[in-house]
């Protein structure tokens, strides 16, 4: 799996129409192709939820 799949992986539902509106002008000013921008945009979102996730599960451990 390269890093581009693994990046649009996470692409679903509302992520997906996101990136997928975002990509082609982020892609025309930077010089990366429409694939690369959508992968970076989902690699942002995994980050987002890892970190929510980390959070939540320090704040559950920080009450126990």
């Amino acid at each position: 799996m390269d890093a581009i799949s693994f990046g649009k992986a996470g692409l679903q539902g509302w992520r997906g129409k996101v990136a997928d509106a975002v990509a082609a002008p982020v892609a025309r000013r930077s010089g990366l192709d429409d694939d690369q921008v959508r992968a970076a945009i989902g690699a942002v979102f995994f980050v987002l939820s890892l970190v929510y996730v980390v959070q939540t599960v320090r704040s559950v451990a920080a009450r126990g």
